[in-house]
């Protein structure tokens, strides 16, 4: 692992990384790809593409090896439930804010990210890809709004192989030990989306010129193009949990 301020200081990420570094790699071979693209020091948006349960373990991981402190944006309300809560705020996890006032609570989530330098995760399609064939669907704005409410760098992220340890919705395989590549990108330029606030189109665009960006990096992990259109469960008579409408 790669020796950074952030995970020389003793925290309770320590004896988590104990527990979990090795019980990954019991599944999985981690290849790095882009390590250069993440920030050693400050903070940032980490934007993944999601296609299995188990991946977020990877992601985690992957930016452990790299010197920085896995941190996730979790559902506000799991923040008050008791002991889980407390874990989560412990490790420094960030709340998704609600509809009603996301953009108010983006704007404090992100000042708070930048005073402490620290990194988040943001799984900008919401979760697991409905696409048959694995591409990264049509993405949230919230990755967007955050990055843009900070000034923070926001980073496309692929990975690939995580599905033949536990397919989407399947059963975890083992013993089986897979080669999973985990893909860092450059930051993406913003500037072009910025107002004050940012208009609702200009998020909407800047999520798409990211989503695109994140499938072009998993087109060349996998060796095969990326659909020309994004994944859009409510043109398929999905909702969110990916289950058909009534």
């Amino acid at each position: 692992m790669s020796a950074t301020p952030e995970t020389s200081r003793p925290s309770i990420f320590w004896p988590l990384a104990a527990i979990i570094v090795p019980a990954v790699g019991l599944f999985a071979r981690i290849e790095v790809r882009g390590a250069e693209n993440l920030p050693r020091e400050g903070a940032y948006v980490l934007a993944p593409n999601h296609n299995s349960e188990f991946d977020p373990l990877v992601v985690a991981v992957a930016v452990w090896r790299l010197g920085r402190a896995p941190r996730f944006m979790a559902k506000e309300s799991l923040f008050r439930v008791p002991v889980l809560g407390a874990a989560l705020k412990a490790t420094g996890m960030v709340p998704v804010p609600r509809a009603s006032s996301g953009a108010s609570q983006s704007m404090k989530a992100a000042e708070q990210i930048a005073r402490d330098g620290r990194g988040v995760i943001v799984y900008a399609e919401g979760t697991l890809t409905r696409d048959p064939d694995l591409w990264p669907m049509r993405g949230k704005t919230g990755a967007v709004r955050l990055a843009l409410a900070g000034d923070l760098p926001l980073i496309p992220m692929a990975q690939w192989g995580v599905q033949e340890i536990l397919p989407r919705y399947g059963k975890l395989k083992f013993p089986r030990r897979s080669h999973v590549v985990v893909e860092f990108g450059p930051a993406m330029d913003l500037s072009s989306y910025a107002g004050t606030p940012p208009q609702p189109s200009a998020l909407v665009a800047a999520t798409d010129a990211m989503m695109n960006r994140v499938a072009a990096m998993l087109s060349g992990i996998r060796g095969l193009p990326a659909p020309a259109e994004r994944w859009d469960p409510t043109k398929h008579g999905q909702n969110e949990t990916g289950r058909l409408e009534p």
